[in-house]
Order: C-alpha cells, then sequence, then structure tokens
C-alpha cells in the first residue's frame, strides 16, 4: 500500500509556538521603546513648563527688587505732592509691590496650569499594548483553530 504524503505541510505546534514567542518578544521590545519615547517627550514638555515656572518666579523676584527700588523714589516725589512724606514713604513701593506680584502671579499660574494638563502616562504605549492584546487573543485563537 502506497501512502499519499501531503504536500500542504502545516507547521508543527512547537514551530506555531516559537514563532508566536519571537513576534511576542519583539513586540514587546517596541512597545518598550515607544514608552521609552513616549515618556522623553512627556518629560521633556514638563521641563519646559517647570521653566516658565521658574523664569516667572525669577522675574517677578528680579522685577520686585527693581521696581521696588525705583519705583520708591519716584512714588514718594510723586504721592508727597498730595500727602504726608512719610505716607508716601510706604505707600509707594506697597503699589508697586502689588503689580509687580500680580505679574508673577500670572506667570506661575500659567506654568502650574500647563502642568496640570500634562500626564505622565504613556497614552500611545497603552493603546498601543491594548491592541497589541487583541492581536495576541487573535492569534492564539487562530493557532487554536489551524490545531483542530
Amino acid at each position: 500500500m502506497i501512502q499519499q504524503t501531503d504536500t500542504h505541510h502545516e507547521p508543527s505546534i512547537g514551530t506555531l509556538l516559537r514563532e508566536l514567542t519571537d513576534e511576542t518578544r519583539t513586540l514587546l521590545r517596541q512597545e518598550i521603546n515607544l514608552a521609552k519615547t513616549e515618556m522623553s517627550e512627556k518629560v521633556s514638555r514638563m521641563g519646559r513648563h517647570a521653566a516658565y515656572i521658574a523664569i516667572g518666579g525669577f522675574l517677578a523676584y528680579a522685577a520686585l527688587l527693581v521696581l521696588i527700588a525705583t519705583a520708591c523714589v519716584g512714588m514718594t516725589i510723586l504721592l508727597s505732592q498730595t500727602m504726608d512724606v512719610n505716607i508716601a514713604r510706604w505707600l509707594g513701593p506697597l503699589i508697586v509691590g502689588v503689580v509687580v506680584g500680580i505679574v508673577g502671579y500670572v506667570l506661575i499660574q500659567k506654568g502650574i496650569s500647563n502642568l496640570k494638563h500634562e500626564s505622565l502616562a504613556p497614552r500611545k504605549t497603552i493603546d498601543s499594548l491594548r491592541e497589541n492584546k487583541e492581536w495576541l487573543k487573535d492569534q492564539m485563537t487562530t493557532q487554536d483553530n489551524r490545531m483542530t
């Protein structure tokens, strides 16, 4: 009796599992690289926003010092024309300090607001992992169907 050989060769279970394992490893490596890239981008943006806060704080402080020193004389002269000089000496720097403080506050709030909108979660990677999970389930189902 002559045995008929099957010309259509199905890969063995071991081969299929090895291929699935290799593809899964490759996929995980790619996901890790994606996560690294995404986190690097997020850290860069957060650094920029933190720089806004730092620069705003520094400028507010420097402006406060310069403007109070400069405006003390000008405001004192201006206010002393309408009120007692002793009152004008403290009221002038107070007015300048409030204005500079408001500007500094606005810059700091802008930086904080921008930081609040940033998320450290690697969204692209999470979405990709969900897709990969579905793909892996599909591959496992396909492999099971081939075996039966």
